[in-house]
């Protein structure tokens, strides 16, 4: 068991615990539960992101001064840039100060759809890079070609033969200028991790080495080799190990060095796409590589080749998005209700003459001592599988049954907190029987869908009581219908939580590293819409809340999925007397999430 929820392994001192509650690490270092009331004050009551623009500078500017320091090391020729890829989070709130952190560095965009070139066109810093990657039809190249016209230094990344021919097409039908050009080769070098399949010869994008060569052909024939200015490759999202990123350089260096060679004079970049992990265990280390390492190991491997092969050292782009944004949001839910409640001694209603069993389960909850909690919580948990075979038989009665199980549950209860912490180890085997199960209100499909989908960790963490021992292995479980909305307890990587009594205060926890595509991919599961938005900013030595944006309402979320609201609104009012649809009406525009906690 963590007693610090292995803080110091992945929140890269950006939170820190200090007087049992969790706080900012940064300028004042409010806790976070004093932010979460400040915005409750305000009367929102749902599920929170909390999102910190000043963390997301501070990835921005650690990745330029490392990749900058090794390149004054190894007195690399090249320069570093890079680029933030938006279907990692598209939405205004992170995107405006990201472009606002990132202009001194002249940090870039890039997008993979029609929308997110939009947002690229209209936002990104004047003379900061646009890549454009993914297919791409008629119209998304022509695009690019306005972007040009605009002044956009931007580069289409070709993905197939037919995405340059488009470009060959549009070039000869407008009087537009051509966008610079890259093309993404398809290595025989794969990733490792999670997103390992990204990169490797049966990738989804890419050329081949022969469809290089056409393209190269393709390009002298039409008079627009001079637009060729890069060379791109991605081996995967969230690499674990830095050994695949390796070889995949020296390949991909190899391919640049002979595209030089054979011409291509102003081939000068290479984009070495994302890759960048980001620590989301709480309980060991999954990233064996800093990024000081990663960005050594690539400057040193191109100057290599670049020697060896005689051409000058190429810029270095990198589009490392979750890098970038995973740590500057935080998910902050309260828990609704803790579902032993019913087990409560209050519920308690002994017999003047209990089955000897029952008696025996009142002695243990009573005698208990530290000396014999294992002992007696062993005794408990047979009885309590003996008394409910008795129940089955039908010779205890619903009564027997219900003080079975809450004395079997106080003793557990009792032993647990008579234990010491690093007891834990040994409860493992019992935490099956033990574990408590947190109701969350709030949608883990809207806001961890790669928990739900891929079985990805994040960490988590109570915001207060981080001075007091957690007692409870937990079971979360969301708002939603649905079973799969739970994360349930796991010995291997085991949450301890509060025993708390909820009708007397609240309890909230925070999911951290959330930043990174889980905004972008949640979804309207049991049309919960996405959490209240709240930018927290710092002037001054003083936290500011910017740029509140609300849950959506629910007659907005049908909207969104195309029912007619008119229509819902003039059937729902039928048959209804005025006061009880005014009521009515109100809670349709409440948003869907569950305003209050339950006593």
């Amino acid at each position: 068991m963590l007693n610090n929820y292995g803080i110091d392994i992945w929140s890269d001192d950006n939170f820190i615990i200090e007087d049992g509650l969790a706080k900012v690490n940064y300028n004042c270092r409010p806790s976070l539960i004093s932010l979460v009331k400040q915005i409750r004050e305000e009367d929102f009551k749902g599920p929170l992101l909390l999102r910190f623009p000043h963390i997301t500078k501070k990835q921005i500017t650690t990745l330029y001064n490392t990749f900058n320091k090794s390149i004054k090391e190894y007195d690399y020729k090249g320069s570093f840039n890079a680029v933030f890829p938006l279907k990692v989070n598209q939405l205004p709130n992170f995107i405006h100060p990201l472009i606002k952190n990132g202009e001194q560095f002249n940090y870039g965009l890039e997008a993979g759809s029609k929308a997110e070139l939009v947002i690229a066109m209209t936002y990104n810093n004047t003379n900061s890079p646009i890549t454009v990657n993914g297919f791409k039809d008629k119209e998304m190249i022509h695009l690019a070609f306005i972007a040009k016209s605009k002044g956009h230094n931007i580069t289409v990344i070709i993905e197939g033969l037919n995405e340059l021919e488009t470009i060959i097409q549009v070039q000869k039908e407008t009087n537009l200028p051509c966008p610079n050009i890259g093309l993404r080769v398809r290595l025989h070098s794969g990733g490792s991790g999670l997103w390992a399949k990204s990169g490797g010869i049966n990738s989804k994008f890419g050329l081949s080495s022969t469809e290089i060569i056409e393209a190269y052909e393709l390009l002298e024939e039409n008079n627009i080799l001079e637009y060729l200015t890069m060379i791109h490759f991605h081996i995967g999202s969230a690499m674990n190990s830095i050994k695949p990123l390796k070889k995949a350089l020296r390949e991909s260096g190899h391919i640049y060095a002979e595209l030089k060679n054979l011409g291509a004079k102003n081939l000068n970049n290479i984009n070495i796409g994302g890759g960048l992990a980001v620590e989301y265990s709480s309980y060991e280390r999954t990233r064996y590589y800093s990024l000081r390492e990663f960005a050594s190991d690539v400057i040193f491997t191109l100057k290599d080749i670049a020697k060896q092969k005689n051409v000058e050292e190429p810029n270095i782009f990198t589009e490392s998005g979750r890098f970038i944004s995973a740590a500057s949001t935080i998910l902050i839910t309260p828990v609704l209700e803790l579902f032993s409640s019913e087990y409560d001694l209050k519920h308690l209603n002994l017999k003047e003459t209990n089955p000897p069993l029952i008696a025996e389960l009142n002695a243990l909850y009573t005698d208990m001592i530290k000396r014999t909690a294992y002992e007696y919580m062993h005794d408990a948990m047979d009885h309590l599988e003996s008394l409910l075979t008795l129940f089955d038989l039908g010779y205890i009665d619903l009564q027997d049954r219900s003080n079975a199980e809450i004395l079997t549950h106080q003793i557990i209860k009792k032993a647990i907190a008579l234990l010491e912490v690093e007891d834990y180890e040994d409860l493992k085997k019992l935490d099956e029987n033990i574990q408590e199960k947190y109701l969350l209100n709030f949608s883990m499909f809207q806001s961890l869908p790669d928990y739900w989908g891929i079985n990805q960790e994040f960490p988590v963490m109570p915001l207060t009581h981080l001075d007091k021992k957690p007692t409870r292995s937990a079971s979360l479980w969301d708002i939603t219908c649905d079973s799969d909305g739970e994360l349930p307890f796991d010995s291997q990587r085991p949450l301890y939580l509060h025993d708390v009594n909820l009708s007397k205060e609240e309890y909230f926890l925070g999911f951290f590293n959330v930043g990174a595509y889980q905004d972008t991919l949640g979804m309207k599961h049991n049309l919960f819409s996405q959490p209240t938005e709240v930018n927290i900013v710092f002037e001054d030595d003083e936290v500011k809340l910017e740029k509140i944006i609300e849950s959506q309402k629910i007659i907005d979320i049908l909207e969104d999925i195309d029912y007619d609201t008119r229509e819902i609104k003039d059937k729902l009012k039928e048959n209804l007397d005025i006061n009880t649809y005014q009521i009515l009406k109100k809670y349709l525009n409440e948003n869907s999430y569950l305003k209050t906690t339950w006593s």
